[in-house]
């Protein structure tokens, strides 16, 4: 159950165990480095206002919950316009009696870029604490840690909760089976490639209903968390919005499943089958 709220919190593609292309980046120096042109990304997915949650469960039992939503914020970064993502995953019932699971992640995202300008992590999971405080600089290409220490990054590099919105923006209209997606991320002072496979079309029965959906796999590295590459299995809806409306994971103790439980201030109709 320890890494129970990755799942909860619906950041499928930093699953732990997810077989990530990782690359250890050199310490740099801001004041050496050139600005570039920053990138542009269409999106149509998501606006502020819109709050998604979810419950997992482990069995039959509940054992935890997780909202993310959209923010309007007045800062700006650079003079940039930003979104505040604002995500919380926790334990339930029975399960905060013997592992008590808080966790809260929050990323200023650039309206028209759809980067992270900043992201904070602050993690308890049964005693167990991480803050984390990254400041991008999206035209220099680094990230600055709360330690200070300064990383090279790929242009328009993701953090945690910053990629899970970048994702929804992707285009899947025309993707074939087999098809892989990949998302830059920037992670624990280290870059990765996070990568999916495409699966196909489907519908899903959830509490909310059925849905049309799409279906996903992420990268799994055997024998870790999860036994089979497709033990994880995400869906999400095959509409504008690319919301994840269930997940389903088969680990070496049981299984655990997430999936929504309430959704609003969409901006767009959803794939619902009444």
């Amino acid at each position: 159950m320890k890494r129970l709220v990755f799942i909860s919190a619906l950041f499928f593609l930093l699953v732990p165990g997810a077989e990530a292309q990782k690359n250890y980046p050199p310490v740099v120096s801001l004041d050496t480095l050139v600005a570039r042109e920053l990138p542009r990304t269409k999106n149509v997915a998501f606006k502020p206002g819109e709050k998604l949650t979810y419950r997992v469960h482990y069995g039959f039992i509940d054992a935890g919950e997780a909202t993310i939503e959209v923010k309007p914020s007045k800062r700006t970064y650079n003079g940039r316009a930003v979104h505040h993502l604002y995500g919380v995953g926790k334990t339930i019932n029975a399960f905060n009696w013997f592992y008590k699971v808080h966790d809260v992640y929050e990323s200023y995202v650039d309206v028209n870029g759809i980067f992270p300008w900043e992201f904070v992590r602050d993690v308890n999971e049964g005693g167990y604490i991480i803050k984390q405080n990254y400041r991008f600089y999206q035209d220099k290409r680094a990230v600055k840690t709360q330690d200070n220490k300064v990383f090279s990054m790929p242009g328009g590099v993701q953090d945690m909760l910053s990629a899970f919105y970048y994702a929804r923006t992707m285009d899947f209209s025309k993707a074939q089976k087999g098809q892989i997606f990949t998302v830059k991320s920037f992670v624990d002072d280290e870059n990765f490639d996070l990568k999916v496979k495409y699966l196909g079309k489907e519908t899903i029965k959830t509490r909310m209903g059925k849905f049309r959906c799409l279906k996903f796999v992420p990268y799994i590295q055997e024998g870790r968390v999860f036994d089979k590459e497709e033990d994880l299995v995400i869906w999400i809806t095959d509409d504008a919005n690319k919301i994840p409306i269930m997940a389903q994971a088969n680990i070496l103790v049981g299984s655990i499943k997430m999936q929504v439980v309430s959704y609003e201030g969409l901006a767009n109709p959803i794939a619902r089958i009444d």
